[in-house]
């Protein structure tokens, strides 16, 4: 929560040049991406708020609730995603809002509980290395730099040979860390099998009424 309540204030207020709002009260059209990213942190926190009172309160729904308002959460960051053209990280949101989904039906199902998990980890560490890449010119395929335009910064490749490698690059990238983060996942799981072995089983930390709530 205060992470995402960081990322608001510094995609609406830090670093900008020009009023928020002009006279009219109309949002500068370069001023929209900003906004669409506040959204997204915005669901994410009262996810986050509503998980915390549900679990105070005690409701019985209680799981399936903080389940359902995850899902709408990366429902709508698929939604802003979608038009943001972010195509790999839609595959990996799709996958996050399916299983959460299915979860809410299913919460004793250990297998979509594991990927659920794996999707949003991976959700997380895309992100951080598309950061990376797109704002440390070290880093930028070659053909490619950095543009300013209307305050802000894009990535910009100099021709369709330039661009088309670039893309590639990024599909390779994609594919290497979903390897990774499957060998990371499933070996991690492996480990604390081993560890434990049959000394605990498989459960949520919802309480047995939401269970029996849900069936």
């Amino acid at each position: 929560m205060a992470v995402s309540s960081i990322f608001i204030a510094s995609e609406l207020y830090w670093g900008f040049r020009i009023p928020l709002h002009n006279s009219d009260l109309i949002i500068p059209l370069n001023r929209f991406r900003h906004f669409e990213h506040a959204t997204i942190s915005l669901n994410f926190f009262t996810h986050a708020a509503f998980a915390i009172i549900l679990d105070k309160i005690g409701s019985k729904a209680h799981y399936a609730l903080t389940l359902f308002l995850e899902a709408i959460a990366f429902g709508q960051e698929l939604l802003l995603i979608h038009f943001h053209y972010h195509l790999l990280l839609q595959i990996i949101l799709l996958v996050s809002l399916i299983t959460t989904l299915m979860t809410i039906g299913h919460t004793q199902n250990f297998l979509l509980s594991f990927v659920r998990s794996t999707s949003i980890t991976f959700n997380g560490v895309w992100l951080i290395v598309t950061g990376f890449m797109l704002w440390t010119p070290a880093l930028i395929p070659k053909g490619c730099f950095i543009n300013l335009e209307e305050e802000h910064q894009v990535v910009r490749c100099l021709g369709d040979e330039a661009l088309l490698r670039a893309k590639s690059l990024v599909n390779l990238q994609f594919s290497w860390f979903f390897i990774a983060i499957t060998v990371f996942s499933v070996s991690f799981y492996l480990v604390l099998d081993k560890i434990y072995d049959e000394k605990l089983d498989y459960s949520t930390l919802s309480r047995k009424e939401d269970d029996s709530f849900l069936t």
